[in-house]
Formats: C-alpha cells, sequence, structure tokens
C-alpha cells in the first residue's frame, strides 16, 4: 500500500552543522551531488558537496569517529541530510521505466517497475528529518575502504545488514560499523548495512526540504 501520510515539510536549517564543521576528519563523498549514483545524475537540491545533520546528529556521529579512530578507521559519509525534493527527484526516476542507466552497477536482478512494491523508492525519506547518515569505513593502515561485501546504494539482499553468503571479513567490517554507531545512540537499518538513523531524533516528524549547500 503506498503511503499516503501527509507530513509537515520545513525549510528551517537552523538546527542543522555541517558534518565537516563537527568532525573535520570524516571523509566526505557525497554521492548524490555526483552523477555516481543510482540515478546517474546530481540530484535535486544538491547544490555543494557537503554533508549536513541535526546538531544532535552530528554530535553523536563525533563521538563514532572517535572510536573509530582509536580503531585506525575513519568515517566515509556517502549522504547526511537528503532535502525532500530530492526524495522527490527519486519517485520521479523510479516512474520513468526506459531510464535504466545505472542497472547494472545498482540494480542489476531488479525489475524497475518493482522498486516502489519492493521498497527501495518511497515518497518519504528519514534522510529528510535530519538526523540519518549513510556511512562506510576508511581503513587508514589499508588506504582503503573496509570491504563490506555491496557497494553503497546496491538494491538487493546482499546489502541487508544481517545477510550472510558473504566472506568472514565483511561480516565482519559490517558487525564492527554497526556496533560502533548503536553504542553511540544510532538505530540501524537491517536493509542497509550503511544507514543509521539517531535514536533521539530531534525532529521525528518534521520533514526539511531546504538545499545541501
Amino acid at each position: 500500500m503506498t503511503d499516503q501520510r501527509v507530513f509537515p515539510i520545513s525549510e528551517d536549517s537552523s538546527g542543522f552543522v555541517s558534518v565537516s564543521d563537527a568532525d573535520p576528519d570524516v571523509i566526505l563523498e557525497i554521492r548524490y551531488f555526483s552523477t555516481y549514483n543510482f540515478i546517474g545524475e546530481r540530484i535535486d537540491g544538491y547544490i555543494s558537496p557537503i554533508a549536513l545533520l541535526t546538531k544532535e546528529a552530528a554530535g553523536a556521529l563525533r563521538r563514532a569517529s572517535s572510536d573509530f579512530k582509536k580503531m585506525g578507521y575513519r568515517i566515509r559519509v556517502f549522504d547526511a541530510y537528503r532535502p525532500q525534493r530530492a526524495v522527490d527527484h527519486f519517485v520521479r526516476w523510479a516512474r520513468d521505466l526506459e531510464d535504466v542507466r545505472m542497472k547494472e552497477i545498482f540494480y542489476p536482478d531488479v525489475d524497475k517497475e518493482n522498486l516502489f512494491r519492493e521498497g527501495y523508492i518511497a515518497r518519504h525519506s528519514g534522510h529528510s528529518r535530519g538526523s540519518t547518515v549513510d556511512i562506510t569505513l576508511f581503513d587508514m593502515v589499508r588506504g582503503a575502504d573496509a570491504d563490506m561485501g555491496s557497494c553503497f546504494d546496491y538494491f538487493g539482499d546482499i546489502s541487508h545488514s544481517d545477510y550472510e553468503d558473504i566472506s568472514k571479513e565483511q561480516l565482519d567490517n559490517r558487525k564492527l560499523l554497526r556496533e560502533v554507531m548503536i553504542q553511540n545512540g544510532f538505530i540501524p537499518l537491517k536493509e542497509e548495512w550503511w544507514h543509521f538513523t539517531l535514536k533521539d531524533e530531534p525532529y521525528p516528524e518534521t520533514y526539511f526540504d531546504f538545499p545541501v549547500e
């Protein structure tokens, strides 16, 4: 069933901060500012390649980052606050069944006509409430991202946090990411190993639509 609820939309950015200002050691790779994402073009609302979060979420992420750095890792951020206009862009794209330019990379085993039904695309995203972040770990010793078993934003069961048909190293990396984030107040999403939402998010019923800039 399609979610038809109406949520408050706000343009007030006063409760948000730059993730880089909160923690300069975080690595940014804002995929929706680039063309390397499941759509293949820059997404509406991403004016600058920066990450924004609510002050509360940014503080919690900074604490998690400190824990990871003690273990030899840095956080790489793929996405944080996501404007509602970006989500609307996703919805328009999902309805255009002819546009499959990035299918082989991000959703090779999923028919585009099933993206809504299977839950990969929705009219609203927790990211738009400002306290959700998509991340992986950068191994400072190896000089490369930790192997998580699938790429960010891959549509498929292998991206589920509890997927077991991957190597022990990949499972251990996912477990480490999940455990440290939970310890610092975040809730993981079962379907996406990279996705974490602050448990005590300050705007649980409000969605925002100011641009990322």
